[in-house]
């Protein structure tokens, strides 16, 4: 793998990034790939480090995406801070920030959208229909342009890794999936951009969602397998302080989401909820025991 001094090129036409990656390839470069949508925390920065650490060259994109939010969702209100964001890709070596505007993603005309069928109909996809077909669209475009050899995705976003690797199997892309555990901070909350939209109280109120996984675990290490059960503490757990709203709490087969009434082999635990106006997920994974 190359070692060089490098200086952070940013791009923001699709036609550049093009150029610029099948420079890349030319060069028998591979290329390491970190889609995200700004606002980076220490999260993001593992995911970069770790496409560093693998691959030749390192792209970054930055593109809050407007076709996976819904209409009462929080794309206007969502954080941006790019010179913020820039300072930070500098400071660990990113080759090239990829930052496009929405007219350069979606052209006026654009009619084409990507959907995975099945697994996108649990957890976050019950509540938000728009999420999936949006993220699919916008990871296959960016894939399409970027032409990355690994592409690194956090799991706190599990349901999200697992259409993405769907789509990878099922178009025949030619991009491995790195999945990275989650990040998070000291006090357990995982990391997210939608923290800082957090007060002082509301952050204390999030770390319940760390707090009630960690239960949950406690309770089937000491022989709880139901799922009812197990849900409900949980659900104690999240409301004990007040100030949330809980959009689902799924305990379900970790590849195709179906809800399971007894947690036996690899199980996912996932839970959405709304605190304040973040809405904010989390999970764990139960292993075979």
């Amino acid at each position: 793998m190359e070692t060089e001094t490098k200086t952070l090129q940013e791009v923001s036409s699709i036609s550049e990034m093009k150029e610029v990656a099948l420079s890349f390839r030319k060069k028998s470069l591979t290329i390491g790939f970190v889609p995200t949508m700004g606002c980076l925390h220490e999260g993001h920065l593992t995911l970069v480090k770790q496409s560093l650490e693998t691959c030749d060259r390192t792209v970054v994109s930055i593109f809050v995406n407007p076709v996976q939010f819904g209409p009462d969702e929080d794309l206007s209100t969502y954080p941006r801070q790019l010179q913020s964001d820039i300072e930070k890709l500098e400071a660990v070596g990113v080759d090239v920030l990829f930052h496009p505007t929405k007219e350069e993603m979606y052209p006026a005309g654009h009619k084409t959208y990507v959907q995975v069928q099945d697994i996108t109909e649990h957890l976050c996809g019950t509540s938000r229909p728009d999420l999936f077909t949006g993220v699919s669209t916008v990871v296959l475009k960016l894939f399409n342009i970027i032409q990355p050899h690994n592409a690194y995705f956090g799991e706190k976003d599990w349901q999200q890794l697992a259409v993405i690797e769907t789509l990878i199997q099922d178009l025949n892309l030619d991009v491995v999936l790195i999945r990275v555990p989650i990040v998070r901070e000291i006090d357990g909350l995982a990391m997210s951009s939608r923290n800082r939209y957090l007060s002082d109280q509301e952050r204390q109120t999030a770390l319940f969602l760390s707090r009630s996984l960690q239960q949950a675990r406690d309770n089937i290490r000491q022989g709880t397998t139901s799922a009812k059960v197990i849900r409900n503490s949980i659900r104690q757990c999240l409301l004990e302080k007040g100030g949330v709203e809980i959009d689902y709490i799924s305990i379900c087969d970790p590849k195709n989401f179906k809800e399971k009434e007894q947690v036996c082999g690899r199980t996912l635990i996932a839970l959405a909820v709304k605190v304040g106006t973040s809405r904010l997920i989390d999970n764990c994974i139960i292993e075979e025991f």
